[in-house]
């Protein structure tokens, strides 16, 4: 039965699928700007870029869209990859009834961050892949992480759930619209309408459920290969709760015993940055000489591993809040380690990505490639962006002194402000709708949670009581508490992924 109705939904389609042949709908994969996505040009699904052309598109044959968000750090994308989107059965079923669009996690976290919002509200759920049904509009009506090719008996298969999501789209299309747009203003508003007074008991309260959510994140071995658990132990380490340091310890021991810290969904390389200021953490805080061995070693690795910036080619893809993320991790590791030449080398890098990513007044990009051609626009880059480059360049002060990065990062606070700022508090993910977009492409959102990096408006927040600290200007510190009581209301409950903001509103309060 279910195959005769997969097969009478297929024919219906034939249509429009023939039109999408004739068309612009082909495999659009093979000049991205990614290899995780050049490699899907041999794939069978007629994977789109995200464009409004694709949106358009969607439009016209009035079918639904099919969002694919992975990245080459994620082993269920492999794994995804290699399984199922592979098969030439459900290529068709995908060509035959939906738009596919593929998006590479890292090149857009913007847009990976906004559907995994939507998932989340739609099913509960977190992790990567997603894979989310969007209208026209790019609302999302339905949505999961990982599903598999096939499973007749549960119908959770893509296989099954192809046709019944086509099926719905066409048949119950008020219904879907309705829910959609109630998932898209969920998405827009969940993290920015709850503002409240940010007060003590709320970072006290935070920092127990963060080291409860990570001792039992430990006693399953499940704290592998996450930015957000490493970031929670620095969290613990670096307050006068010695509770929270035991258990931010007991986890760091972990890591070290085992492959927990590089078997995981996030970058390894943003993991290891990340463990590298933990220990640096934990060493300060308790002397124990185990986590400066471990943390000499890992400085001068990541050091070593850092790309040659001014040499990439055109096919290398490094993206500017990943490297900034690594480059302030390891300056201020090294610099408490005392490991000199991979302090050196961290600046370097910073000097390099400035000279091809940053302008005076303007702000930074997302994406370090080679120089643009004559004529070509380049976007602004995201608020992840900014912060993270205006967060290594403050480190990059403590560490040398030089005046010549603090003044990048109070331009960069300047450019954030402008482009950036909610008056109503916090910051939006991008500077502002593109000029023409369809609705819901041109909406802005606000993070505030810890996921692959820092949640943006914590980091932010962090980083302007970081200010405040240096330049002696207390207008910083006001500006990173009414950041952080924009988001008061939605913190409670969140353990591990409120690291960040944790940080920043002890830091912001003066709590020990």
């Amino acid at each position: 039965m279910v195959h005769t109705r997969v097969l009478l939904i297929v024919c219906s389609a034939a249509l429009s699928a023939c039109l999408g042949e004739r068309g612009p709908f082909a495999n659009r994969m093979a000049h991205s700007g990614t290899s995780y996505l050049a490699r899907a040009a041999r794939q069978p699904v007629r994977w789109q870029p995200w464009s409004r052309d694709a949106f358009a598109l969607a439009a016209k044959l009035d079918r639904p869209i099919l969002l694919y968000i992975g990245s080459d750090a994620c082993r269920w994308c492999a794994e995804t990859d290699r399984a199922i989107y592979t098969d030439p059965e459900i290529g068709s079923l995908i060509n035959a009834l939906f738009v596919p669009i593929r998006v590479d996690r890292d090149e857009r976290p913007d847009v990976a961050q906004r559907y995994q919002a939507a998932v989340e509200h739609l099913a509960g759920l977190r992790g990567w892949p997603l894979t989310v049904f969007l209208t026209a509009d790019g609302s999302a009506f339905f949505g999961g992480t990982y599903f598999p090719a096939d499973d007749p008996i549960t119908g959770r298969g893509l296989k099954q759930l192809l046709p019944e999501v086509a099926r719905s789209y066409r048949d119950q299309r008020s219904f879907v619209v309705q829910q959609a747009a109630l998932v898209r203003q969920l998405v827009l508003t969940g993290n920015g309408a709850s503002r409240g007074v940010l007060r003590p008991s709320l970072v006290q309260d935070g920092i127990v459920s963060v080291a409860r959510e990570l001792e039992d994140a430990a006693r399953t071995r499940a704290v592998g290969g996450s930015v957000m658990h490493v970031e929670a132990t620095a969290l613990l380490s670096g307050g006068g709760d010695t509770a929270a340091q035991a258990s931010a310890r007991r986890v760091l021991d972990l890591m070290l015993d085992s492959t927990a810290a590089l078997a995981g969904e996030d970058p390894p390389r943003l993991v290891r940055a990340a463990l590298a200021g933990s220990l640096a953490q934990a060493w300060a805080a308790s002397g124990e000489p185990r986590y400066r061995e471990a943390g000499r070693v890992l400085v001068r690795d990541l050091a070593k591993a850092l790309p040659n910036l001014a040499a990439l080619d055109a096919d290398d893809a490094v993206f500017v809040d990943q490297e900034a993320f690594v480059i302030e991790h390891l300056l201020l590791a090294a610099a408490t380690f005392g490991e000199p030449a991979a302090e050196k080398r961290a600046l370097a890098e910073l000097d390099v990505l400035l000279q091809r990513t940053y302008a005076r007044r303007w702000g930074v990009r997302h994406a370090i490639a080679q120089a643009p051609a004559a004529g070509m626009t380049i976007p602004l880059g995201m608020l992840q962006d900014h912060v993270q480059v205006a967060s290594a360049c403050l480190a990059a002060h403590h560490v040398s002194t030089a005046s010549r990065y603090l003044d990048v990062a109070l331009d960069l606070t300047a450019v954030i402000e402008r482009s950036y700022a909610d008056p109503l508090g916090g910051y939006y993910d991008v500077a502002d709708a593109p000029s023409g977009s369809l609705p819901a492409l041109g909406d802005r959102s606000k993070h505030v949670f810890d996921d692959v990096l820092p949640g943006p408006n914590a980091a932010m927040a962090l980083f302007l009581a970081h200010l405040a600290q240096v330049t002696g200007d207390p207008s910083y510190r006001r500006r990173a508490q009414h950041t952080l009581e924009a988001f008061v209301g939605v913190v409670s409950g969140t353990g591990v992924r409120a690291s960040t903001f944790l940080a920043a509103a002890r830091e912001t309060l003066g709590t020990p």
